[in-house]
């Protein structure tokens, strides 16, 4: 005779505190495993490939298609004839038909643009060593030494990197022209750090800033002076965050325009960025595959240089803290 749902559920009931009387005095009851398959958790969502598509592979390759375009129309614009440059009828503007480097040879050979390379090396390595050894300075003195009225120099010093360069350039103007360097690399090499110096002084303060200061204090009970504390403890912890100031100041002053344009007037000083726009458009003339080809050139030093040191520079970005 088969029993009724009412009769089942006492016995049950027994069955559990039967089971709960024979355990150990003492233990405690088996805790619950939490559901790892619950969907709700976000990473399952990832699993079908349709989704995966949309949500991960797709938005990758619209960035790398982005990100990459514009070295591709360089490239090919460099090595086309200049009779596929304008014909777009019987020619693919995204693809070249019988490559050509008479454009790269007429940039390398029949102009200074190797000159205007080394202008801008020159500059660039010189202005950014200035400003490093300048906002290392300024850094540790705000951060490390707490004199009265740090923080406000430090937010000034943040204020004056809001300024733009353009509004900076004429009072700049006056004192190059009164000192006497117009037309001279040490006018860049000088100007330069009037925006470099403000950036990186605020980026070294935050890495300083996290580095603990237990490790100076030991060093100066131990008898350690300033300059040993920033020359062996500080900047040997600091390596990403000057790598990474480093690369921000190389890469304004090679990318900068107004300043080189306003202080430099002979063809033999000028940079890249100007020496290209200045030198290789006649009136209402472009030199299409010259200009492309200037640009990729001129690109590929800050390329390689971020390829090297992309790991420190992020690291010095997303502000890691020492232990």
């Amino acid at each position: 005779m088969s029993s009724s749902p009412a009769s089942a559920q006492p016995s049950r009931m027994d069955a559990a505190m039967t089971d709960h009387s024979l355990a150990k005095p003492g233990t405690k009851p088996a805790a619950t495993k939490p559901d790892l398959t619950d969907n709700s958790s976000g990473m399952s969502y990832l699993d079908s490939v349709p989704r995966r598509f949309l949500t991960v592979i797709l938005p990758l390759l619209v960035f790398v298609f982005v990100l990459l375009f514009p070295f591709y129309w360089m490239a090919i614009t460099a090595i086309k004839p200049n009779y596929q440059l304008t014909d777009y009828a019987n020619y693919s503007p995204l693809w070249v038909v019988q490559p050509t480097l008479d454009h790269i040879k007429y940039l390398l050979f029949e102009t200074t643009y190797p000159h205007w390379l080394w202008n801008t090396l020159y500059v660039s390595f010189a202005a950014t060593f200035i400003s490093l050894v300048t906002s290392v300075f300024a850094a540790y003195a705000i951060e490390r030494l707490r004199f009265h009225g740090s923080r406000w120099v430090g937010l000034g010093i943040f204020l004056a990197y809001l300024v733009p360069p353009s509004i900076l350039f004429i009072p700049l103007a006056l004192m190059v022209f009164k000192i006497g360097i117009y037309d001279t690399k040490l006018a860049l090499i000088l100007t330069y750090p009037t925006f470099l110096v403000p950036f990186s002084t605020w980026l070294l303060m935050g890495y300083f800033r996290s580095i603990p200061y237990e490790l100076e204090e030991c060093a100066l009970v131990d008898g350690a002076s300033r300059w040993q504390i920033l020359t062996k403890i500080l900047l040997p912890l600091s390596v990403p965050g000057l790598i990474s100031a480093g690369i921000f100041s190389f890469t304004l002053s090679w990318n900068e325009f107004i300043y080189a344009l306003t202080f430099i007037q002979s063809s033999e000083n000028k940079t890249v960025p100007v020496g290209v726009l200045t030198e290789l458009v006649r009136s209402d003339v472009y030199e299409w595959g010259s200009l492309m080809a200037g640009a990729l050139i001129g690109s590929l030093p800050v390329v390689i240089l971020y390829s090297f040191f992309v790991d420190y520079y992020v690291s010095s970005m997303t502000g890691a803290v020492k232990e």
